[in-house]
């Protein structure tokens, strides 16, 4: 059934029963989960002793419950990636995340914000999206006394207010941003690539949503997002959120400096530099 071969007819006996028959005699004493085999039932119990006896000896830092996960976690530092996507080519160090990852190429959102409806592919993005309705911070900077709604938001803090990493110019024009893929994509503006191709014609385009826009307004390609009330049309669902938000009046994105609020995300990470140190455009005339 699943290909695993045995040195000997008892074991794969066992194996069969176990496995493929469905018997499950191994049961937690704790949580009444059952398993098939002792050895996963011992891997499970770790969980409820909290024993993590697999050790990184890459970092010396990182401890493991199960020697699967401690496998997972030593390809970040070789930078194995086995598990390759066969639509896009993307690779990952784990199945899981793969699986997860699969989902954005097939265009199920089954994760709904129960505050504005905004879907997502994965639950941890919709976790943090969740953030934004809330005013409870529990990312705490270690060097102030500051606290931030999302990861991302005490990194930013940390570049810009305690210099805790450098941040990336633009060796063109001078201008900085706070990650890599930003700087990326800027530099295109220079360069004049235009990686983004239409199917239907030989136009090009520098940014992924501007060739969404063309192949909604030039081929009726993609989905068309119409607002009930204006007829305005979108091609991005974050846009037609926000504007419909706008003819009901919702500004459900809520800062966590100060007490104003947005129709989208999108306004309120750009209104959040604001409140940070960081200068994100630099002139670079001496």
């Amino acid at each position: 059934m699943c290909g695993r071969a045995f040195s000997q007819s008892s074991n794969l006996g066992t194996h069969m029963k176990r496995v493929h028959s469905g018997d499950k005699p191994c049961k937690c004493r704790v949580c009444d989960k059952a398993f098939s085999q002792s050895g996963d039932l011992s891997s499970h119990m770790r969980f409820h002793t909290g024993d993590k006896p697999y050790k990184c000896h890459v970092c010396n830092i990182k401890a493991f419950s199960t020697s699967q996960n401690l496998t997972y976690h030593v390809r970040t530092h070789t930078g194995e990636k086995p598990f390759e996507c066969t639509v896009c080519g993307k690779r990952f160090t784990q199945p899981s995340n793969l699986t997860s990852h699969s989902t954005v190429h097939s265009g199920l959102r089954p994760y709904k914000c129960h505050v504005c409806g905004k879907a997502f592919s994965r639950s941890g993005s919709l976790n943090e999206h969740v953030k934004v309705h809330s005013d409870e911070k529990q990312h705490s900077c270690s060097l102030c006394d500051k606290s931030f709604k999302h990861a991302s938001g005490l990194k930013q803090h940390k570049r810009s207010a305690h210099n805790d990493s450098e941040p990336f110019p633009c060796p063109v024009c001078g201008t900085v941003f706070t990650a890599t893929g930003e700087l990326k994509r800027h530099v295109r503006s220079h360069a004049g690539a235009k990686p983004f191709s239409c199917s239907h014609c030989t136009c090009s385009y520098a940014y992924r949503s501007v060739l969404k826009q063309h192949l909604l307004t030039s081929h009726n390609e993609r989905t068309l997002l119409i607002c009930d009330i204006c007829l305005t049309r979108f091609s991005d669902r974050a846009d037609y959120d926000g504007h419909v938000f706008r003819h009901q009046g919702m500004k459900p994105y809520v800062c966590s400096e100060c007490p104003k609020r947005f129709w989208t995300a999108r306004r309120l990470r750009q209104h959040q530099l604001v409140h940070s140190d960081f200068k994100q455009f630099c002139c670079f005339f001496l």
